[in-house]
C-alpha cells in the first residue's frame, strides 16, 4: 500500500513530467503526438518510480516509448531542476505504456457487436471443474 508521501511525491513527478513530455513534443515540432503520463507509482524507499504513460495514437507507442527511455537520463536531469526544491533525490525513472485504455476499449466493442458473451454464452471458454 501506497503511503501518503509516496503518492505526494508521484503527484509532484506526474505533473512535472507530463510537462517535460509535452514540451519536447512540441519542441521538435511533432504535431500528431499526444502523451500523457496516467500514472506514477514510487517505491517505498523513493528510489524507483514507475511511469505509466497514454500515447495517442496508439500505433506509435511503442516507438515513442523507446524514445523516451533512449533520453531517460536527460529527462530524469530536467525533472530534477523542477523538483529541487521539492525532493533531495530524484528518483529513478522506468517508463512502461498504460494500455488500460484500450483494454476498455476492446470490452466495449465485445458488448456492442453480435459478439457479446453475455447475450451469446457460447462464445465464453467453458470453465473446467476437477
Amino acid at each position: 500500500m501506497e503511503t501518503n508521501r509516496q503518492k505526494k511525491i508521484g503527484g509532484v513527478i506526474q505533473k512535472d513530467l507530463v510537462d517535460i513530455l509535452q514540451g519536447e513534443v512540441r519542441k521538435n515540432g511533432v504535431t500528431n503526438l499526444i502523451i500523457s503520463v496516467s500514472k506514477v507509482a514510487v517505491t517505498s524507499d523513493l528510489s524507483v518510480a514507475t511511469v505509466y504513460l497514454s500515447i495517442f495514437p496508439q500505433e506509435k507507442a511503442q516507438e515513442t516509448l523507446a524514445g523516451i527511455k533512449s533520453n531517460s537520463k536527460m529527462i530524469k536531469h530536467d525533472l530534477a531542476q523542477r523538483v529541487s526544491k521539492q525532493l533531495r533525490r530524484v528518483p529513478n525513472l522506468v517508463f512502461f505504456v498504460d494500455d488500460s485504455l484500450d483494454y476498455i476499449e476492446k470490452i466495449n466493442n465485445a458488448l456492442k457487436n453480435q459478439e457479446n458473451p453475455i447475450e451469446n454464452r457460447d462464445l465464453l471458454d467453458k470453465r473446467r471443474f476437477q
